[in-house]
């Protein structure tokens, strides 16, 4: 029974450390906006990430089915995509609610995948959960287009999972570093343009680095530890808590402070991401690279 106890709490360390590590490289980089731009920071984390998952997974190492590239085109376009939009969203937002607006990208998905009747009840929740963290009718209290950003950020997310499946299907774990080399590709030139060189700037690397390692190489290792030794339903029950533990992070570093309607909002979206996930039939997921 210890033994089994010590089988289980390894994984779930190795969750909730990943968890953390990616809200801890959010907070990170939004310190950085002042500094750099929302650009340059996009920039660091998807380029120093592309050389860190290229080192890690080889995919020179595979050979390319040529008819299936376009989905490796797709899902790095939707990766870089979907962290720039994150980025913009979390300028003007709280993280909190930025990480909860994104979450319903992710949770579409799961909820087109089933047909059964107390989807509805997650569906209605997730309508609750974007009525308290939206401001329909006093725009002061939350930026509307940092909503958009998040709400669109969600919808790359979604696009990454449907991708990101088709692409795995066919390269496996060489999906994960060709997609961040084309999101880098991308997304680096568009850093450089805003803020010229000098975001490379040794006063900045240290911090560059650490986003991306806290947002990408440790949390993917950390996950595939957790997912390899846990249901995969326990593990997207557990996840479903990262809205959570992103406005804590950002109450606790940010100073970031959610009304009462914005905190019950996020807890309908995660109440909604967690019922999916524990009555929904095993299905394959992926996992963004934050």
């Amino acid at each position: 029974m210890i033994h089994s106890n010590r089988g289980f709490l390894l994984p779930l360390l190795c969750l909730f450390a990943a968890m953390i590590s990616i809200q801890g490289g959010a907070t990170l980089a939004k310190q950085l906006f002042p500094l750099v731009g929302v650009e340059a920071v996009t920039a660091y984390r998807l380029g120093f990430s592309a050389i860190i998952l290229l080192i890690i997974f080889k995919p020179w190492k595979r050979k390319l089915q040529v008819g299936y590239r376009r989905y490796l085109l797709y899902y790095g376009i939707t990766l870089g995509t979907m962290n720039f939009l994150f980025y913009q969203s979390i300028k003007t937002i709280p993280l909190g609610i930025a990480v909860g607006l994104e979450f319903t990208g992710p949770l579409a998905v799961a909820l087109f995948a089933s047909r059964r009747k107390i989807d509805f009840l997650w569906i209605g929740l997730v309508v609750l959960g974007l009525l308290a963290l939206i401001p329909f009718q006093d725009s002061s209290s939350i930026d509307l287009l940092g909503v958009f950003y998040a709400l669109t950020a969600g919808v790359c997310w979604a696009l990454y999972i449907v991708f990101g499946q088709k692409a795995g299907n066919y390269y496996g774990t060489a999906t994960v570093g060709i997609g961040a080399a084309i999101a880098a590709i991308i997304y680096v030139p568009i850093g450089v343009a805003s803020g010229g060189f000098g975001i490379f700037a040794p006063q900045y690397l240290p911090m560059a680095i650490a986003v991306a390692v806290l947002t990408s190489a440790l949390p993917y290792a950390l996950e595939m530890m957790a997912l390899t030794r846990m249901p995969a339903k326990t593990f997207g029950t557990l996840t479903s808590l990262e809205p959570a533990i992103a406005a804590i992070f950002g109450f606790i570093i940010l100073s970031e402070v959610l009304s009462t309607v914005q905190i019950g909002g996020i807890l309908a979206i995660i109440i909604a991401s967690l019922g999916a996930s524990l009555s929904s039939k095993p299905i394959e997921t992926v996992k963004k690279v934050d």
